[in-house]
């Protein structure tokens, strides 16, 4: 079952959330805490939305988290997903895809055009999940980041 998360699901994501970054080999840089996630989401004013996968006994298995963002080229609002994770317990079962579908569900509801997201190369696992559902790399781009020090340097604050 996938269905928007509440407030009682943080411990529970946050715990995730450290599963994935362990997988992903960046435990370290996993430093959300649950009051962050908590703020972030339900907050004053969220910046970020999460669904959750359940098993049949209600436990939470996986999550999707995502957020708005704008394509200047088609004039209208995305979905980034931010992170997809489902449990190595319950992977196979069909969460990942109903999370996918769900969020591809509210693009279409919301004319929303595009459902963006990265992935690691090495994780052939998901990189073959993703195109058996219709989605395509895009090549062409390559992401960077400002983090920590040369974030404080590029704003002029060191």
């Amino acid at each position: 079952m996938i269905r928007p998360a509440t407030p009682a699901d943080i411990p529970a994501i946050h715990t995730l959330i450290r599963e994935l970054a362990d997988y992903e080999k960046a435990l370290a840089e996993a430093k959300a805490t649950e009051e962050q996630l908590h703020e972030a989401l339900f907050g004053h004013r969220p910046a970020a939305y999460a669904h959750v996968a359940t098993d049949s006994t209600d436990t939470v298995v996986g999550y999707a988290i995502w957020f708005l963002n704008f394509s200047t080229w088609r004039g209208v609002h995305g979905i980034y997903l931010e992170d997809l994770y489902v449990r190595p317990t319950a992977r196979g079962d069909g969460h990942g895809k109903a999370l996918l579908t769900e969020l591809a569900r509210i693009c279409v509801e919301h004319g929303y055009q595009r459902l963006e997201w990265s992935v690691l190369n090495w994780n052939t696992p998901a990189i073959d999940f993703y195109e058996s559902l219709g989605a395509r790399p895009q090549d062409e781009w390559t992401v960077y980041r400002l983090t920590d020090q040369a974030l404080t340097k590029a704003a002029g604050t060191t």
